[in-house]
């Protein structure tokens, strides 16, 4: 199934799908554990500085046999591509999805950005995300920019033919200062205005109950990387500061159990969002 119908089917049941990204063997096995426990699908993500750290064909093809050996649905995704280049090299070696951000662009210059990346990927049958607003970046303030118009969205889609649209409607990349207020009025009257699978990027340390509302209102892919890194190395750092081991096979474990386990917390809270509708 690709997943532009897998987005489909999940809109029409009013569900979400959890996005991970992966980094090394660790992550990756930590986040299919979780998705294999729970039979739940799975979009495995990758950004550009994980692809240069371990080589595209390298990252691409651990996700693929990794996917097939623990026999978990999902599809593999570039995550805030950055250039016309790693998206073409991205769809050539076999990936599901791709996102083009050009959201610091003008916005003219997204659409015209997006819409060519939306041609050719349409020659592979692939899913293409793109983003519209400010969600600040690791290093940017959290407290900049605007949120997405609606009346933009509807324009910005219907103009590029973009299947996926991450939207600013409160949440930022990174950890919060403050428990972040997600403005889910405007997510409705985007979700209204709009045919585009919604996307909601910087989920980490948003509370499950705002997580739920969002996928109640209109999200539907939920991304997650911060809290994966971060309880991984700090894992990793309390077990080393308390130990002299140097097999990094008995030490990188504990550090992937933690990344299970909270994988499958944030899987339940999307598995159960329909269910507590019900």
């Amino acid at each position: 199934m690709r997943l532009q119908e897998k987005f489909l089917e999940l809109r029409s049941k009013r569900q979400g799908i959890l996005a991970t990204n992966f980094y090394n063997f660790e992550t990756l096995q930590g986040t299919l554990m979780a998705a294999k426990s729970m039979d739940q699908p799975l979009i495995l993500q990758l950004t550009r500085s994980s692809i240069e750290y371990m080589g595209l064909p390298v990252a691409f093809n651990l996700a693929k046999s990794m996917l097939e050996y623990h026999h978990v649905e999902g599809w593999i995704h570039l995550d805030h591509g950055d250039s016309y280049e790693l998206v073409k090299e991205c769809l050539e070696i076999g990936f599901d999805s791709v996102m083009i951000d050009a959201s610091e662009k003008p916005f003219e210059e997204n659409i015209a950005i997006t819409s060519k990346v939306v041609q050719l990927a349409q020659q592979y049958g692939a899913n293409v995300e793109a983003e519209l607003g400010y969600i600040a970046k690791l290093g940017q303030g959290k407290s900049k920019g605007a949120f997405t118009s609606p009346a933009e969205a509807k324009e910005f889609v219907e103009a590029t033919g973009v299947d996926a649209l991450a939207i600013a409607i409160g949440t930022a990349h990174g950890f919060y200062d403050s428990e972040p207020e997600l403005q889910l009025e405007i997510l409705s009257q985007i979700a209204e205005a709009t045919t585009a699978t919604l996307v909601l990027h910087g989920s980490s340390g948003v509370p499950a109950e705002a997580l739920k509302n969002a996928v109640d209102r209109g999200i539907c892919k939920i991304n997650l990387a911060t809290e994966i890194k971060n309880i991984f190395m700090q894992t990793l750092k309390s077990s080393l500061s308390s130990s002299d081991e140097i097999d990094l096979r008995k030490v990188f474990p504990k550090a992937t159990e933690q990344i299970t386990e909270l994988v499958k917390e944030k899987l339940e809270i999307v598995k159960n969002t329909a269910t507590l509708r019900a």
